[in-house]
């Protein structure tokens, strides 16, 4: 008699901020998601994939649920709206404090949802005991049908029985991923993502929203990987913020990146970054569908 094996996507949506691509690594055990301290750090649908001998976790972290301001962010959006088609487990996370989705459609998406959602209250280790037990008790009597799991994704709290009760969720059905692959994405979108969190976290106001990484060249050998990579930005005068006096704060960026990507690829990595002006490419419905963005 053949054993029975469970595969599944699991979506995990919520806020900006909330912690959800810490949650997705702490799952994947592999950085996949960028995490930094800045709304909108996560712009894509990124999926890492979980394997074991009897199961295969499809985990999916869409970009935190925000009201559209223009064309990228409306586009970021119709990833977060796709999560809710195709999903077995729906992972709601929010932090204490929180009240709702800042989009209240999809509020009533999560209310009226036929799949199981788990409702994952983050950041506890911030919180006391009295206000975790009030917040628990605010989103049972809001979402009766949702299960609220109390978690710290960064302290890695309650994480492994939140995993343990989505293999208990999961149907019954072959994998969907070759058993070796952990992710859906290629090694360029890994380091376009990894240069755009350095951008995140060393610069300041508008310019980490105004800026698109393209890699050109990935050439890898046995011993190293050669890198070249466009940072996209919207105006002149940005180009002239991100590289800096004397190009130190763009080093600055490449250097950061370079460590990062050793760590992910495990060998030498030389990366080289170039600034180019690329008009208003955030509102260009050609440029965004150009940088993986425009859906349908």
């Amino acid at each position: 008699m053949e054993e029975s094996h469970k595969s599944g996507f699991v979506n995990i949506i919520g806020n900006p901020n909330v912690g959800k691509s810490t949650l997705m690594n702490a799952f994947v055990g592999e950085k996949l998601s960028i995490i930094t301290s800045k709304a909108q750090t996560t712009r894509h649908r990124i999926l890492g994939i979980v394997n074991g001998d009897d199961f295969q976790v499809v985990l999916s972290d869409t970009p935190g649920i925000i009201k559209p301001a223009y064309e990228l962010q409306s586009s970021m959006m119709n990833f977060v709206k796709s999560a809710f088609e195709d999903a077995d487990v729906l992972l709601y996370m929010v932090e204490i404090g929180e009240k709702a989705l800042k989009d209240e459609k999809f509020f009533e998406k999560i209310k009226s949802s036929k799949i199981p959602v788990l409702l994952l209250l983050n950041k506890i280790d911030t919180s006391d005991q009295d206000a975790l037990e009030t917040q628990i008790e605010f989103w049972q009597d809001l979402l009766p049908e949702v299960e609220v799991h109390p978690i710290s994704a960064l302290e890695k709290f309650n994480v492994k029985e939140v995993f343990e009760r989505i293999l208990e969720l999961l149907p019954e059905a072959p994998a969907y991923y070759p058993k070796d692959q952990i992710t859906d994405k290629p090694e360029r979108f890994f380091v376009n993502e990894s240069v755009r969190e350095k951008i995140l976290m060393y610069y300041k106001k508008e310019i980490p929203y105004s800026v698109e990484i393209e890699t050109e060249e990935f050439f890898e050998d046995a011993e190293i990987i050669r890198i070249r990579s466009v940072i996209m930005v919207e105006r002149d005068s940005q180009k002239g913020i991100i590289i800096g006096h004397k190009g130190a704060a763009l080093k600055r960026v490449g250097v950061a990146a370079r460590k990062d990507l050793e760590k992910f690829f495990g060998k030498q990595v030389h990366i080289e970054l170039y600034v180019k002006v690329n008009k208003n490419w955030r509102s260009n419905p050609g440029q965004l569908k150009r940088f993986g963005y425009k859906q349908g």
